[in-house]
C-alpha cells in the first residue's frame, strides 16, 4: 500500500462517531498493535531538543581554530579582561539580532546562564529602572505563554516566582491578555517570549504582537521582557522568519530598558562549547557588566575568537544554518507524515507543522497525554513528561506532548513516531471507551 493521502484522512470516521461495537473493535486492533510494539524491545528517545552528531560535525572546523591568539584589536585573547566579549563577534551577532554592537555582550557557552544571572541581579539589586530590588517586593510574578519552554519555568520556580499563564497563539503570546494582566498588577515584573520558532509550538511572534508587548502600559515601572532567541536561526524552510526588532520597538515606545535579548550558538556550533549572547539598552548592558565584573575577569575569548574566525561574517552564520536545515528538515517532515497518516481525520489529535525550531507540539485527547507518555515508556520510547510545557509540569487539560525529533537518526524518528501514534490511539480508545 502507498502512503495515505490527505483525501483519505479527511474521509475517515472520527473515533467519537463510531458505534460502541466499532470502537471496541478499533480498541482491540490498537491494543494488539501495541502489544507487538512492546515485544520489539525498542529503545528510542524523543525527549530533548539536542543536535545530532552529524549536526555537530558541521562545526568541526572549530577544532583547528583559532588561527593565532589575538583579536582584531590586537589583544591577546588568552589573557584576562574583555568583560563584554571580543568586538568582532559582538558585531557579527549584533547584525543578526538587529541591535548595535555596543548593546551586545558575548559571554560563556550558555545563554541560559545569562538569563539566570539577569534574574539574580534583578532579585538582589533591582534593575536600572527599579524602585527597589525584586527580592524586597511583597510578591513577584512572571507571565508565561503556554505551551512554553520548560527551562524558563524551572528557573522561575527556583526563585519562588509565581507564574501566570497566557495562551501562545500562532502569532505569539496573547498580547491582549498580557496587557490586561500587567496594567493593574505591579507585582507582575516580567514575561518570557521565545519570538521565533517558539518552544514547543514553533510559533512566530508577529511585528504587531511584538510592538504591543513593547509599548503596553505596565503597573510595574521596571517590567522586563526576557526575549529568548533560542531558535531564531534554526530554519526548516527557505522562507526564513525574522525576529521582530524588539529593542527598537521598546525604545520608540518609551521603554528602552524593557527587553533583555538572549541568544547563543549552542545549537549552531557545539552545544557544550558555544557562545551565549545578551543584548539590551546600553544602560542595561552597563548595569549587567557592573554586576558580572564582581565575579568574573572576562569570558573565554579564545573560544569567541575561534567562532569569529569560523563564521567570518553574519552571512557566514546564515550559510552555516543551511547545513543544519538539510539534516533536520527531513526528520520534521517524517514526523508530519506519520502523524498525518496514522492520526489524521480520526479526531484524536492536532499538532503543529513548524517552519523552524526544534520541536513539534502534539495535542491529544484531553486527559490522555500522561497515559500516552506512560504507554510509550513501557514500549521503550522515551518522551518528555506530559505537562512539561507548562509551569510546574501542570497541564490543566493533560493534552500536550512535546516531540523532539532532531537527535535520533531518521529511521529511528520513523520508528519512534509510529510507536507514538499507536500509543495515542490506544489511549484515545481507552478514554472514549471509558466514557461511552
Amino acid at each position: 500500500m502507498g502512503p495515505v493521502t490527505e483525501q483519505q484522512t479527511q474521509s475517515r470516521t472520527p473515533l467519537t462517531d463510531l458505534s460502541p461495537e466499532a470502537l471496541a473493535d478499533f480498541a482491540r486492533e490498537q491494543r494488539a498493535a501495541y502489544d507487538e510494539l512492546v515485544a520489539k524491545g525498542l529503545k528510542l528517545d524523543l525527549t530533548r531538543g539536542k543536535p545530532a552528531s552529524n549536526q555537530l560535525d558541521l562545526s568541526n572546523g572549530l577544532l583547528a581554530l583559532p588561527d593565532g591568539v589575538t583579536d582584531a584589536s590586537g589583544t591577546d585573547t588568552r589573557n584576562y579582561g574583555g568583560l563584554q566579549g571580543i568586538a568582532e563577534l559582538r558585531e557579527m551577532f549584533a547584525e543578526l539580532l538587529w541591535v548595535e554592537p555596543e548593546q551586545v555582550i558575548a559571554g560563556g557557552n550558555s545563554s541560559l546562564t545569562m538569563m539566570k544571572d539577569t534574574l539574580v541581579d534583578l532579585w538582589i539589586w533591582g534593575g536600572v529602572d527599579s524602585p527597589r530590588p525584586w527580592s524586597q517586593e511583597e510578591s513577584v510574578k512572571f507571565i508565561c505563554p503556554v505551551p512554553g519552554y520548560d527551562r524558563h519555568f524551572t528557573l522561575l520556580a527556583a526563585f519562588g516566582i509565581e507564574m501566570v499563564t497566557v495562551p501562545m497563539n500562532d502569532d505569539g503570546p496573547d498580547a491582549a491578555a498580557v496587557a490586561r494582566l500587567v496594567a493593574d498588577d505591579p507585582s507582575i515584573k516580567g514575561m518570557w517570549v521565545v519570538p521565533t520558532y517558539a518552544n514547543p509550538s514553533g510559533a512566530i511572534a508577529s511585528h504587531e504582537v511584538s510592538a504591543a508587548l513593547a509599548s503596553m502600559p505596565t503597573a510595574a515601572p521596571d517590567f522586563k521582557i526576557f526575549w529568548d532567541n533560542a531558535y531564531a536561526f534554526h530554519h526548516l524552510t527557505e522562507d526564513e522568519a525574522k525576529s521582530a526588532d524588539i529593542l527598537t520597538l521598546a525604545s520608540a515606545a518609551g521603554h528602552p530598558h524593557r527587553p533583555f535579548i538572549f541568544a547563543s550558538t549552542s545549537k549552531i556550533t557545539f552545544a557544550g562549547a558555544g557562545v551565549g549572547f545578551l543584548a539590551a539598552s546600553t544602560e542595561n548592558v552597563k548595569w549587567w557588566l557592573g554586576h558580572l565584573g564582581k565575579g568574573s575577569i572576562g569570558p573565554d575569548k579564545v573560544n569567541q575568537l575561534r567562532h569569529a574566525q569560523f563564521f567570518k561574517t553574519a552571512q557566514g552564520v546564515r550559510d552555516h544554518m543551511t547545513g543544519h536545515r538539510d539534516i533536520i528538515a527531513p526528520k520534521f517532515a517524517e514526523v508530519q507524515r506519520v502523524l498525518r497518516e496514522r492520526l489524521g481525520g480520526l479526531g484524536v489529535a492536532t499538532w503543529t507543522d513548524p517552519t523552524g525550531g526544534y520541536f513539534v507540539s502534539l495535542d491529544v485527547l484531553d486527559g490522555t497525554a500522561a497515559r500516552v507518555v506512560e504507554l510509550a515508556k513501557a514500549a521503550g520510547v522515551a518522551l518528555t513528561p506530559a505537562g512539561s510545557s507548562f509551569p510546574h509540569c501542570d497541564d490543566p487539560d493533560d493534552r500536550n506532548i512535546r516531540l523532539a525529533p532532531t537527535f535520533p537518526p531518521l529511521d529511528q524518528v520513523t520508528e519512534a513516531m509510529e510507536a507514538v501514534a499507536t500509543c495515542v490511539l490506544v489511549a484515545a480508545a481507552e478514554k472514549l471507551g471509558a466514557s461511552a
